[in-house]
C-alpha cells in the first residue's frame, strides 16, 4: 500500500485549503496560467534543437554530482530571461549546463525558492 505524505496548508500566504505539498490545486492552476505554455517562455524548437541538445552531448553527465546522466540543460550562470534581456542568444549551448533530475530541482529550489513564478 502506497504511503500518503502528511497534509499541509497551501503555502499561498491566507489560503486555508490543505496539500501534499506546495499551493493547493487551485492555486497551482492560477500560477500555471501566469507562468504560460512553455511555447510561451521561449522554449520552442530552437531551443530542443540547438541548446538542450548542445548541452546534453557536451555533458552527458551531471556537471554537479558527477554520478548521474544529464536529462536536464540548465541556463546557467545567467538564466533565460536574463540572456535575453542582456540580449545574448539563450539557446547557444555556452549558457548552459548538464544536470540530472535532482541536481536540477536541487538548483531550482535554491535559485528559485518561489518556483518559477517566483
Amino acid at each position: 500500500m502506497p504511503r500518503r505524505r502528511a497534509l499541509t496548508i497551501c503555502t499561498v500566504p491566507g489560503c486555508p485549503e490543505y496539500t501534499e505539498a506546495g499551493r493547493c490545486d487551485d492555486h497551482r492552476r492560477e500560477a500555471d496560467a501566469r507562468r504560460g505554455t512553455a511555447r510561451q517562455r521561449g522554449y520552442g524548437r530552437a531551443h530542443e534543437q540547438r541548446f538542450r541538445a548542445g548541452v546534453l552531448a557536451r555533458d552527458p553527465v551531471c556537471v554537479l554530482c558527477s554520478q548521474a546522466p544529464s536529462l536536464h540543460a540548465d541556463h546557467h550562470p545567467l538564466s533565460r530571461r536574463e540572456l535575453v534581456e542582456a540580449g545574448h542568444d539563450p539557446d547557444d549551448p555556452r549558457h548552459g549546463r548538464g544536470l540530472c533530475p535532482s541536481c536540477h530541482s536541487s538548483e531550482t529550489a535554491r535559485h528559485q525558492p518561489g518556483g518559477w513564478n517566483g
